[in-house]
């Protein structure tokens, strides 16, 4: 970015971390059904599959949920899950062991990104790359499926980079629609780079 963009004054100030930390604590998620299941039928079997099962639609076509749901291509399919994001892809502690080769029996297209759920990380430089692939899916009548281990740090910061990149959304209005939808959290350095986010997008708009 250049010298005079970034030096743009922002009408309102910068957006800081603790403005989106307070977002996230003013907007209460939503008690709603698990998407794919039909609420009016009413079995033991039927019930127990869904104890397994830990996702949320939180944007038309855009679903975040946690690994195990993620290896489950069965549930996948029921979805319509066209595109799928691990942002915990890996095989130390704390990430989802994963790839394209575990999708290769679906039509799904995979992407993979090797986030440890950490403030030091820089998810930032993956951020235009997350909202094109997320975009794709969505643009042509997909549906996209996030993922990290809990489906509450990595995958929902995915998500809001996306909605602010290719929606338009200001990142407190991002983090609003997404936590209705599912409790999120992403960690202190992930808003911080958000709001860095929000900040550059901003003078761009202006």
């Amino acid at each position: 970015m250049d010298s005079s963009l970034r030096n743009k004054h922002l009408t309102g100030g910068e957006t800081t971390q603790r403005h989106l930390a307070e977002a996230l604590y003013r907007t209460q998620t939503e008690n709603k059904m698990l998407p794919g299941f039909d609420p009016n039928r009413d079995d033991v079997e039927y019930y127990r599959v869904q104890q397994d099962i830990d996702c949320d639609e939180v944007y038309p076509g855009i679903y975040i949920g946690d690994a195990a749901t993620a290896k489950n291509k069965k549930y996948l399919k029921i979805l319509g899950i066209t595109h799928l994001l691990n942002a915990a892809e890996g095989k130390r502690f704390g990430l989802v062991n994963t790839d394209k080769n575990y999708y290769s029996d679906t039509t799904i297209k995979y992407l993979g990104l090797p986030l440890i759920d950490l403030c030091t990380t820089d998810i930032s430089k993956y951020f235009y790359i997350i909202a094109d692939f997320i975009d794709e899916a969505v643009s042509t009548g997909g549906k996209a499926f996030v993922h990290c281990v809990l489906g509450i740090s990595r995958s929902a910061t995915c998500v809001l980079a996306y909605l602010m990149i290719k929606k338009g959304m200001l990142a407190t209005d991002a983090i609003r629609t997404v936590r209705k939808n599912r409790f999120i959290q992403p960690n202190s350095g992930f808003l911080h780079q958000l709001a860095q986010l929000d900040n550059q997008l901003r003078r761009q708009r202006s």
